[in-house]
């Protein structure tokens, strides 16, 4: 077991200071094949059927792969990709992969098991079945961006919708999902009692729930939820012209995207596959805790971080049956880094397009400006200068406002060049 203590970062000139928290996960397997167990939770032909899906739905588009040249040679690397998510679907986030395919799949197996009839969610889109799912309720609680996608679904599938908010989900994000039909109750508490009162509501009420985080009882669904985020890894790897990156640094929350991700390349390169660090806010720091304790732990207590999509303090089971092996670290970052690094993508002080990157896409980054300005930290991640990093910038401004207040300016101003 590796720990490793915050360190002062090396000359970074303009690049913001980020003191990071390091964890090397010793049970890390970089031998091992990615194997049937865990192909029967992501990837194989699970994954392939949800790229057909996904692919297959109005409005669908890749995604832009920035080349951040500039922040690269800044940070002593060779190739820095920034995998930009905030156009998907009009939903300005990754989570639009995810909820919504599980809305589908839900749909198509209870149209299947009424009427015997194998549908996709292709069809269902197109206004098959309308009349038999109508009047099915979907739900799921949220920190704005999976209900959002729930939210979109379920108009676009044609059933019902109600998402439970915790008491410090923006007034800007309410209404983003509102704006898509459902019906939003916000709840005291945090985002681990919002999912128990949306469980709960469920059971009495009849609904079916849609959530990103798998737990005992519950693992079909948030299974489908991480497929369609593997679609996300496909179209990054697709772009690199099939060249592997060395390094990925993802996001945390329950873990579901950075499983999705680290299954991906798992797959497809085993043991050569990237050296995967997982990055989360200090506040919210639950795969980080659980990696140090060898067994899944919650954190409890508001979560109240900036990052409000990786305020989560309980740990999907599926997505920890990937991580436990896979992720080779874990780092948590503090609140300031993510304005510093949504201000540095809006500024591009080294020359690099332009990128509006929210709250919780920037997490990735943070962890890797922190790791790549400590001589320690380089060295114990292997980040040198032929590394090829990947990041996931997994929203957009999906809170405008807030966006503004951050960065000081708006996301068209920052595409156009205007900072104040």
């Amino acid at each position: 077991m590796t720990e490793v203590p915050m360190t002062a970062p090396i000359d970074r000139g303009p690049l913001p200071a980020v003191p990071v928290d390091l964890f090397l996960n010793p049970r890390a397997d970089r031998i091992g094949h990615y194997g049937e167990q865990r192909t029967r939770i992501l990837g194989g032909e699970a994954l392939e059927a949800a790229r057909r899906e996904i692919t297959s739905w109005p409005g669908y588009a890749v995604t832009p792969l920035h080349d951040l040249r500039g922040l690269a040679g800044a940070l002593g690397i060779g190739q820095l990709r920034f995998k930009d998510e905030g156009g998907r679907f009009g939903l300005g986030s990754f989570k639009a992969l995810g909820g919504a395919y599980a809305v589908g799949r839900l749909l198509a197996t209870l149209v299947a098991r009424d009427t015997g009839t194998k549908v996709g969610t292709r069809e269902l889109a197109a206004g098959a079945f309308r009349e038999r799912i109508r009047d099915i309720t979907v739900t799921c609680a949220t920190d704005g961006n999976h209900g959002r996608s729930v939210a979109w679904g379920a108009r676009m599938f044609g059933c019902k919708c109600v998402i439970y908010i915790h008491e410090n989900v923006s007034e800007g994000r309410k209404a983003a999902i509102e704006s898509f039909g459902a019906q939003v109750v916000r709840t005291p508490g945090n985002y681990d009692d919002a999912v128990r009162q949306a469980d709960a509501d469920a059971r009495r009420l009849g609904r079916h729930v849609i959530s990103d985080t798998s737990y005992e009882g519950y693992m079909d669904i948030p299974r489908d939820v991480m497929q369609g985020y593997g679609v996300m890894a496909d179209e990054a790897l697709q772009q690199m012209g099939g060249t592997m990156p060395t390094h990925v640094f993802l996001q945390g929350g329950v873990g579901g995207m950075a499983a999705a991700v680290c299954s991906y390349f798992w797959e497809r390169a085993g043991g050569d596959r990237p050296i995967t660090v997982v990055v989360e806010p200090e506040k919210a720091d639950c795969l980080l805790r659980s990696a140090r304790a060898g067994t899944p732990v919650a954190v409890h207590g508001e979560l109240d971080t900036l990052m409000a999509g990786l305020a989560c303090g309980e740990v999907s089971l599926l997505a920890w049956e990937i991580l436990r092996d896979g992720a080779d670290a874990f780092v948590a970052v503090p609140d300031q880094a993510a304005i510093d690094c949504m201000r540095l993508l809006a500024a591009a002080p080294f020359s690099d397009p332009r990128v509006v990157a929210g709250e919780s896409a920037v997490a990735g980054l943070a962890g890797l400006i922190g790791a790549a300005c400590s001589a320690e930290h380089r060295k114990l991640l292997q980040l040198d200068a032929d590394s090829r990093v990947l990041l996931f910038g997994t929203e957009g401004d999906t809170d405008p406002v807030l966006y503004r207040q951050l960065v000081g300016a708006s996301a068209d101003e920052v595409c156009q060049g205007v900072l104040r």
